[in-house]
């Protein structure tokens, strides 16, 4: 559960530092694929259908007030006027309505339940876990490639942005640590795209205050993993600021072991971690296989997102609950 939290996170960690600002598109279809490594990818895969193997396709459409997210499965409806989430089932044909007041309870509850989980840690791990985080630098590079190519029908250019955090006064490969990478291929801004953007932070202010993301998941995480606040301040003091909309973003994390770990015999690497680099190669050994060129490197989770088509042309319909669903109560 905690890695499954942590694993959501570092993608929000990803989106709320590399998101570009954008403007005005009411309707878009996108495709998004995440991967795990090890027995996660594996439950993934089985029971996670064609959507796991090849990726979810949804389309997102934007319409004053209101905010649609459909695929093939599932959906779902914002009202900001009426302050209602419908979640749609498909092949179902129903519907359930959550108010706003509803979302504000939940998060309020998860909040104070992550707090709880924090402080009922065992004192021992949890001063390992305090200590191998507290001195940690954490180094952010973003490159412009050179590499341009089309997507989708768009023109774009590579940028890759880098999060390295590895123990004070060591480097990646002495103690370890986490590297993550964002691919990012930019086009020219789409003035069009800012609507959902928008929407997006409007829903938030009403549901959690005067702040983007999903701080339930979030504020878990950082009760669980100190270290993410290293490197989300980090990411807070660079203010990179890209030149353009990602419409294809690749995210990937790796956890590095230290060289320490790679000495060790397997028995050994299982136990507390006593480093920044146990604690986080520990996540990545768990998780996946390393590649055999870097036997010291796993990636343990890939996320891409695309953007396949941008248009203007909004319906009635295509923010609507479609016709003949059912509520479910």
């Amino acid at each position: 559960m905690k890695r499954t939290i942590f694993r959501r996170s570092l993608v929000l960690l990803i989106v709320l530092a590399f998101a570009v600002p954008m403007s005005a598109a009411v309707k878009t279809e996108e495709k998004t694929l995440l991967k795990f490594s090890g027995m996660l990818g594996r439950m993934v895969g089985l029971f996670g259908g064609k959507a796991a193997k090849d990726g979810l396709v949804s389309t997102v459409a934007v319409n004053g007030q209101r905010k649609a997210r459909l695929n093939d499965t599932n959906g779902q409806i914002i009202d900001l006027t009426e302050e209602k989430v419908y979640d749609l089932d498909i092949r179902k044909k129903t519907y359930t309505v959550t108010t706003f007041d509803e979302l504000r309870r939940r998060l309020k509850e998860a909040q104070a339940k992550a707090q709880e989980q924090a402080q009922k840690a065992d004192p021992e791990e949890k001063k390992k876990a305090e200590d191998a985080t507290k001195d940690v630098d954490v180094d952010f590079d973003v490159k412009e490639t050179g590499q341009r190519k089309s997507v989708n029908g768009f023109e774009a250019r590579q940028v890759v942005a880098t999060v390295t955090v590895r123990e004070k006064g060591k480097t990646l490969d002495e103690s370890g640590g986490l590297v993550l990478t964002s691919d990012m291929w930019l086009t020219p801004t789409i003035q069009t795209l800012k609507e959902i953007s928008d929407f997006d932070r409007r829903y938030w202010e009403k549901i959690a205050g005067p702040m983007v993301g999903d701080v339930e998941q979030m504020a878990a995480a950082m009760a669980i993993y100190p270290f993410l606040k290293n490197a989300l301040a980090r990411l807070e003091q660079e203010k990179v600021k890209t030149d353009g909309t990602a419409v294809m973003t690749t995210v990937t994390v790796d956890a590095v072991k230290s060289k320490e770990e790679m000495t060790q015999k397997p028995e050994a690497s299982e136990s507390a971690p006593t480093s920044i680099g146990g604690l986080l190669g520990g996540l990545g050994r768990r998780g996946s296989k390393p590649p055999t060129e870097n036997p010291a490197r796993s990636t343990f989770m890939t996320s891409t997102h695309e953007v396949l088509r941008v248009s203007t042309d909004v319906t009635d319909a295509d923010i609507a609950i479609p016709a003949g669903f059912k509520e479910r109560k």
